[in-house]
């Protein structure tokens, strides 16, 4: 394990693996280093890139600061960025996606960004996300009850149905959903507008400059699709590709040949 100290005096804890150009990824909910896809995805990389995997701040061994802001989070990417050499490909899944189109706003000098399955609620595909979500995330975490607020992200934040979520609070990876579900008030913040089922509010990604990629899944339900492209259309001269046969739960080895050709493009 390696660590960068980002703005904040927050520790970020990274691991590099491979060589060549620089590729930060950047995780979803619940997700770090040992938990989740990017490490398998690195695998899949590293021939070809350096490959950054880090804990998003408050997850795996990465520090957290009080107050959150986006912002913060940014700086997280923009210390790695720094440490990778000064520029790199990014890649976020989920609400990853969302931190790094984020970054990608804020001006970080990323020389390519890939983004999967942004999970927008556009239309009336599905019910809206309810309004007080984030607020009763910041309470079920106030109040020591993490896997109450884990339920209420699987269910109303991404619609999993409910006998998966009872199956999942019998699983060995529950436990360790529980020790990052404070984490969760930060990716509903990342989203905070952009689940009403209305359109994408006009101009939100307009300052996007760099090169980007959108991605979904063949599938995947229609209100993330439906997502997926009002964003492909709202970030100026977006590339939209769907890879077949994948859903949310995107499989490391469908999605490495479509990233080593679009970064290495």
């Amino acid at each position: 394990m390696s660590t960068v100290t980002s703005q904040d005096g927050t520790t970020i804890a990274y691991t590099r693996t491979g060589s060549g150009p620089a590729v930060i990824l950047v995780d979803g909910a619940l997700c770090h280093r040992e938990f989740g896809p990017a490490k398998a995805l690195a695998a899949e990389l590293a021939p070809h890139f350096t490959v950054y995997t880090y804990d998003r701040r408050g997850r795996g061994e990465s520090g957290d600061t009080e107050p959150f802001s986006i912002a913060r989070e940014v700086e997280d990417i923009a210390a790695l960025i720094k440490e990778a050499g000064g520029t790199a490909h990014v890649y976020g899944i989920s609400s990853g996606a969302a931190l790094a189109l984020e970054a990608a706003k804020a001006g970080l000098p990323i020389t390519k960004l890939a983004v999967y399955e942004f999970p927008l609620v556009v239309d009336a595909t599905r019910p809206p996300v309810p309004a007080d979500y984030a607020e009763r995330l910041e309470k079920a975490i106030a109040t020591g009850r993490p896997g109450t607020a884990i339920k209420t992200f699987m269910r109303e934040g991404v619609r999993v149905p409910a006998p998966v979520v009872f199956m999942m609070r019998l699983m060995p990876t529950w436990p360790k959903m529980k020790t990052v579900a404070p984490t969760l008030r930060y990716d509903a913040a990342l989203f905070d507008g952009l689940h009403d089922g209305t359109p994408l509010p006009e101009g939100r990604w307009a300052s996007v400059s760099v090169p980007t990629l959108v991605m979904d899944g063949g599938k995947s339900p229609a209100w993330i699709r439906n997502g997926v492209a009002a964003l492909a259309k709202a970030v100026p001269g977006a590339e939209h590709r769907t890879i077949e046969g994948q859903t949310h739960m995107l499989k490391p080895k469908a999605v490495a040949p479509v990233l080593i050709e679009y970064f290495n493009g």
